[in-house]
């Protein structure tokens, strides 16, 4: 086992931990980045063979570096974003060291910082970055019993139709992860089963612009925090095929049963919730926003940009939510399958108590945490709505660098001897 002493330890090396490094190095911080696996091995090996970023490459993507080999408006593969941020942290010398995992970060006694054990030894840092991100514990809702023999697993864990055993398929989940995984088991033949709960619903593009422009004009990335009653709300979009708009009612068509949020299950009889047309209409009306607020954008700004009428109409209503199940014996339906598209909990269990409140979750402002010396990056609206994408993460990381800067300016203050006058770091005056 080692020992090691460094200024700044980041725990992992994904798009948060690289973006992280970088700004540290910019200010010439010295920092080690540990990653328990391999740069962005989450993007390889975490995803679905199938998987492509959700947003176009110019948008989804650091600023000072373009995706090699993906055209600004197509749709980078999962292979590909791995790839970039490796080379992203190659580029300018990123201190990595791989296959450390972390098992305990404590407060040193007497002293500012912090022992940090690790599966290759001791590390002491002043400072602590949890870069890990927000996909660290699959959540898997304990519904249906285990000895209904049913393969239950979750979309982290799923990569392709072959993978499966025959027969049908019920997903959990509206976001982009189930409804691109049903969309693919459909296309493979498979019977699907959707559950479909509360869900934001944006265009792909409208009126010759990605929905990542027109949240970014509309102002809706700066977003502090989402709206009352939102927190949890998932939102469905895809880049797979070159990219489209999700449409459940066209999702329906291709053959796909659509059924509400899935509640229980008993003696093998799964019960729905009887939300799923709310939810579908939430989720046009949630569409149809962007579109109305797209339009008085374009008029208020003069902007010659084609008219598209027909991205406001739909289709007609399903005959799956028009009469909902209510129930589903699982075996007469022939499912054989559940693939649980139902989200993360964050894990930072190795972190001083005092950093999470009672439910493990990080205590916080904008990745500044209430132990002093702990930072956070990564989180779902760390600071603004766009902290959950590629650039937000970058742009966290460049506050969370300079929170870190302005401490080590309080760290270095002293009385001159023999004056009155007190040296102020440049960190300091800087920040002023």
């Amino acid at each position: 086992m080692s020992f090691q002493e460094t200024e700044v330890l980041v725990v992992g090396a994904g798009q948060a931990g690289v973006a992280m490094s970088e700004h540290l190095t910019r200010r010439g911080v010295p920092h080690l980045v540990i990653e328990r696996e391999r740069v962005a091995e989450r993007w390889r090996t975490g995803r679905w063979d199938s998987l492509v970023a959700n947003g176009p490459a110019w948008h989804d993507r650091f600023p000072s570096m373009e995706i090699e080999g993906v055209a600004p408006d197509a749709f980078a593969t999962k292979d590909q974003m791995a790839d970039y941020f490796e080379q992203y942290a190659e580029r300018f010398g990123a201190p990595v060291r791989c296959g450390v995992e972390v098992a305990e970060v404590r407060r040193r006694e007497g002293v500012p910082g912090f022992h940090v054990q690790t599966s290759e030894g001791q590390i002491d840092a002043r400072y602590v970055v949890a870069a890990t991100g927000p996909f660290q514990r699959p959540v898997f809702p304990a519904i249906v019993p285990a000895e209904t023999g049913i393969e239950q697993l979750h979309s982290s864990a799923y990569r392709n139709p072959e993978q499966l055993a025959d027969g049908a398929v019920l997903v959990v989940g509206a976001g982009s992860s189930g409804v691109q995984i049903a969309d693919e088991l459909r296309r493979s033949g498979r019977e699907v089963f959707l559950s479909v709960g509360p869900h934001d619903r944006p265009p792909r593009a409208y009126r010759d612009r990605d929905f990542v422009w027109w949240l970014g004009v509309l102002g809706k990335w700066e977003a502090s925090a989402p709206p009352r009653g939102a927190e949890h709300v998932t939102i469905a979009v895809s880049g797979a095929r070159g990219g489209h708009t999700v449409d459940f009612r066209a999702l329906a068509a291709s053959g796909i049963t659509l059924v509400g949020r899935t509640n229980s299950c008993e003696g093998g009889v799964i019960s729905f919730g009887p939300d799923l047309a709310k939810n579908i209409a939430d989720g046009d009306a949630n569409y149809l926003s962007v579109l109305d607020e797209a339009d008085a954008f374009i008029a208020r700004n003069g902007m010659d940009l084609p008219e598209e009428p027909e991205a406001r109409v739909f289709g007609p209503i399903p005959e799956c939510v028009e009469h909902p199940l209510e129930q589903l014996d699982l075996a007469e339906a022939g499912i054989t399958s559940i693939i649980w598209a139902t989200g993360f909990a964050v894990d930072y269990s190795w972190l001083p108590v005092e950093a999470v409140d009672e439910r493990g979750r990080p205590k916080q402002q904008r990745g500044v945490s209430t132990e002093p010396g702990i930072y956070f990056l990564g989180l779902p609206w760390q600071s603004r709505r766009g902290s959950s994408f590629i650039w937000g993460v970058w742009h966290d990381a460049s506050y969370v660098a300079d929170q870190i800067m302005i401490q080590r300016g309080y760290a270095d203050y002293r009385t001159e001897p023999s004056t009155s006058s007190t040296h102020v770091p440049a960190s300091i005056g800087a920040s002023r």
